[in-house]
């Protein structure tokens, strides 16, 4: 059985760097010809930038920024080289975020990733991402489509459906995330199903505890390998095995040039070292030029044992910003704000995420001159939280002055073993 998707995943590191750094002035040029680009990269001469020092004179444009960039000039910020009309999809995410997908066959490039799972064609996958508003869903079709398998579109939610589905159609492969496998499993077993034919699970969206992935192992699932990527970039790194061997890292995707830089500037740490995962996506459709995910990782130095020679990445390490993950979906400072508008009783707040991963747990603790005497809004600010972040949380009124002076909105204090 082959053991990689294609040669490009064995080349020579220096090979695939000077293939990368060759095609950057091209990429450069086609991105400036967008409204976006041609703005922030004003000032550059595509043709000078052949190099990772000149590469790292230009800004980086953050994941933070995208809001805003695309609320003035819509529906994308003036940032992708293709007319939305003649996409194939644009997503809506919380925010709202307009992410843009172009036509062709694993146009995000997730067929790397459920390769080195060990997907294959004729495998049939249960894809139990969202279909509604954003990517993750069409991501896997896209990838599945390229290497020859059959999909059931499970999307989220109705467990006991899942469930009936992996019983009476067998799938080989769950993907989605790693919590809502375990409450699948979970829900097997009190309905005494039998869903042991799904023996792979390919999972993103959200951390990956070592105690979940033992926790599954232990329950039947012997391959679960993570993904990382984004609604704007697509794959962006990945998780391979041996022999059912984990290995460590996070392979870097074929079509992406990494940066790792110190969080709030555009300077490069060395090697090992954590900061924001910045990436350069060679992508026709929507090129993204030092795009700042705010996510923190490190390169991991050496090779994986796999053969793969990609850059390894060590894995999510946390946010550059105050962006927090819950549940699959980005909470933002600016929703925080957005809640606190319809209340002006409320003088400072901070959104407190704690809980175990897949058990997630949001506070709002609001700072009022009389927390005794605004407890009849608990209600309406807990309705408000769900509208505005599409998630489920709780309030706490407390005294002026309780809160930190520290300038945090968003406090994430789980933790993950």
């Amino acid at each position: 059985m082959n053991e990689f998707l294609d040669a490009l995943e064995t080349r020579d590191p220096k090979e695939r760097e000077h293939a990368a750094l060759a095609a950057l002035p091209q990429l450069i040029a086609k991105a400036k010809g967008a409204s976006g680009w041609g703005r922030i990269l004003a000032d550059v001469d595509p043709q000078q930038i052949t190099t990772r020092v000149a590469l790292a004179q230009l800004p980086v444009t953050r994941k933070s920024e995208l809001h805003e960039l695309q609320q003035a000039s819509l529906p994308f910020g003036g940032l992708t080289s293709t007319a939305p009309k003649h996409l194939r999809r644009i997503y809506m995410s919380p925010g709202p975020i307009f992410d843009a997908e172009g036509h062709g066959v694993d146009w995000w490039r997730f067929a790397r990733p459920m390769f080195a799972a060990g997907v294959r064609a004729g495998h049939l996958v249960q894809n139990c991402f969202s279909y509604h508003f954003t990517p993750a869903a069409a991501m896997i079709d896209g990838g599945a489509a390229r290497l020859g398998c059959a999909v059931i579109p499970a999307g989220i939610g109705q467990t006991e459906m899942q469930v009936q589905a992996m019983q009476n159609l067998k799938p080989d492969v769950y993907a989605g995330t790693p919590s809502f496998l375990k409450i699948i499993v979970e829900k097997a077993l009190e309905m005494g199903a039998d869903i042991s034919s799904v023996q792979r699970a390919i999972v993103s969206a959200e951390a990956l505890p070592p105690s979940l992935r033992t926790w599954l192992h232990e329950h039947g699932v012997p391959h679960v390998l993570q993904m990382y990527g984004s609604a704007d970039i697509g794959n962006i790194a990945y998780e391979s095995q041996t022999d059912g061997e984990v290995h460590p890292g996070m392979i870097l995707d074929e079509e992406l040039l990494l940066e790792i830089v110190r969080p709030g500037t555009g300077d490069p740490v060395a090697e090992g070292e954590i900061g924001e995962v910045v990436i350069t996506s060679f992508n026709a459709d929507y090129p993204l030029i030092r795009f700042g995910t705010g996510d923190m990782s490190a390169i991991l130095p050496g090779l994986s044992p796999c053969g793969r020679t990609n850059a390894r990445l060590r894995g999510w390490l946390g946010r550059a910003d105050q962006t927090a993950k819950v549940r699959a979906m980005f909470i933002h400072p600016s929703q925080v704000a957005q809640v606190l508008k319809r209340y002006p009783v409320i003088s400072k707040a901070r959104l407190v995420v704690s809980g175990a991963m897949g058990n997630d747990e949001m506070v709002l603790h609001c700072e009022v001159a009389q927390p005794d005497a605004v407890v009849n809004l608990t209600a309406a600010v807990v309705d408000s939280i769900r509208d505005v972040t599409k998630l489920r949380g709780e309030v706490r009124f407390v005294a002026l002055g309780s809160l930190p002076n520290d300038g945090k909105v968003i406090d994430d204090t789980r933790k993950y073993d």
